[in-house]
């Protein structure tokens, strides 16, 4: 396989990594590899892009998030 036919893994601005157990669940929000935060809702995903000046047009683009250990529906530990 050349370099042309390999699938493009991007490197997002905003990684969202799997369910903590807490009172409430939440999930570790990374933005340009700084941990920046804590996520209980999608909501809470997308205020944090806001503040570093990101707009999220498509939360279900790799190249703008990554949900690491589910997807944006993923908010309970299994």
């Amino acid at each position: 396989m050349t370099e042309i036919d390999s699938p493009h893994i991007g490197n997002p601005r905003i990684l969202v990594f799997g369910v903590q157990a807490g009172p409430p669940p939440f999930r570790i929000v990374e933005i340009d590899g700084q941990v920046v935060g804590e996520a209980r809702t999608v909501v809470d995903v997308l205020e944090a892009a806001a503040a570093f000046g990101i707009t999220v047009h498509d939360l279900d683009d790799p190249e703008v998030v990554r949900w690491v250990g589910g997807d944006k529906f993923t908010w309970t530990a299994h």
